[in-house]
């Protein structure tokens, strides 16, 4: 028996995941506000956004929908999509850090929240299910 994993289109998943960190920005923005007010609120904020546009840069570049692409023209619209995440990533945090004074923590609690999102949405994107495979004859 073997068991086969079905990821649903992964444009989708993509922008799940984008989906997923502007929630979880939004959510730890209101707890930090309580906990420790306006500036940890922004901080949240800016956090989570930083990681949220670049997931959104991600999604964008690197899942694209050509019809007819090969292997090879695929990845690298997922190498320039990467690149392209990274480039938002550091120029966002250099902007937040060098104009604005941020609550650290509630920052870099908030951006490291939400790389749970990728596991959380592609743990419940896959189906797995048992099949049994039948040997060729």
């Amino acid at each position: 028996m073997a068991i086969t994993i079905e990821l649903p289109n992964p444009r989708r998943l993509a922008f799940g995941v984008v989906v997923g960190q502007a929630a979880v920005t939004l959510a730890a923005a209101v707890a930090s506000g309580w906990l420790g007010g306006e500036r940890a609120a922004v901080s949240a904020l800016l956090g989570g956004g930083v990681s949220t546009a670049g997931s959104l840069a991600m999604a964008l570049i690197g899942f694209r929908s050509h019809a007819h692409s090969n292997a090879l023209s695929i990845l690298a619209r997922l190498l320039l999509g990467e690149a392209a995440k990274l480039a938002v990533v550091i120029v966002l945090f250099g902007l937040v850090l060098m104009l604005i004074k941020v609550a650290g923590v509630a920052m870099l609690v908030t951006y490291a929240a939400t790389f749970l999102v990728y596991w959380i949405v592609l743990v419940s994107g896959m189906r797995m299910e048992p099949r049994l495979e039948r040997g060729l004859r």
